[in-house]
């Protein structure tokens, strides 16, 4: 019961780690390049084990059985637990703003633009608000809304005023 007992405390001890160091741990398993090895999985794995088999072993008195109810109590939390893992943790594909990603966006001046010159513009891409420069072929004063036509560099754009009815 003991060996059930350490093994579970070592689980919580793994998962409490995890939240308070976070991403740090999850690169000493990447590895084995398997997403279902992470920090979490883990320590739900050895946290149902320990205390399944603890559990099984007062209700069972038998030892195999202990061990066969903790690790398939452990294998269903693991998993779960990186199932829970990815998904609030996310893909990390809509995490990164790219140049791409901010043609034909509405903005708004911010600093004005003159004709000829570079003015900046503001834009909600992704949920991030980004300042970029911006030129125009008018002239457009500041608080203008804009739609980004082109990108000259991952600094700057090319805008056109819209004239909205």
């Amino acid at each position: 019961m003991t060996v059930f007992l350490v093994v579970g405390a070592v689980g919580v001890l793994l998962l409490l780690v995890a939240l308070v160091v976070g991403d740090v741990l999850d690169g000493a398993l990447e590895g084995l390049s398997a997403g279902f090895f992470s920090t979490e999985a883990l320590a739900g794995f050895l946290g149902a084990l320990g205390f399944g088999g603890a559990i099984a072993l007062e209700a069972t008195g038998s030892t195999s059985l202990a061990v066969v109810i903790g690790l398939v109590l452990g294998v269903l939390l693991g998993w779960l637990a990186a199932k829970a893992s990815t998904f609030l943790h996310g893909d990390g594909e809509g995490d990164t703003v790219r140049t791409s990603d901010v043609l034909e966006r509405i903005g708004s001046v911010v600093s004005a633009i003159p004709e000829g010159g570079f003015g900046v513009v503001s834009l909600s891409v992704g949920g991030h608000i980004t300042r970029l420069n911006a030129r125009s072929s008018t002239a457009v004063p500041a608080g203008t809304q804009v739609s980004v036509t082109q990108v000259i560099s991952p600094t700057a754009v090319q805008v056109e005023p819209l004239f909205l009815p």
